[in-house]
């Protein structure tokens, strides 16, 4: 199986975060709209206790798995089209 989906969504994770570590986004809107574990930190912790760093590997790993899952779903399709 061939990974171009989750290597596209990791590199847009690890984009989100950059820009958000760089100050671009001075009031976290773009990272709190894309980041997965943003949006789910909020119901349980106050966001602003939640260590940073812990937010953009979840924020990496959380568009890795979304990439996977789609690479994974392109294969399975295809292989079912070859057995047909």
């Amino acid at each position: 199986m061939r990974y171009p989906v989750t290597i596209i969504a990791t590199l847009v994770g690890l984009a989100l975060c950059l820009y958000n570590y760089t100050g671009f986004d001075p009031h976290n809107m773009v990272f709190f709209m894309f980041s997965v574990p943003a949006w789910f930190v909020d119901f349980f912790i106050d966001v602003h206790q939640v260590n940073v760093l812990l937010m953009y590997v979840l924020t990496i790993a959380s568009w890795a798995l979304i990439g996977y899952l789609c690479d994974w779903m392109i294969a399975k399709g295809r292989q079912r089209r070859r057995s047909h």
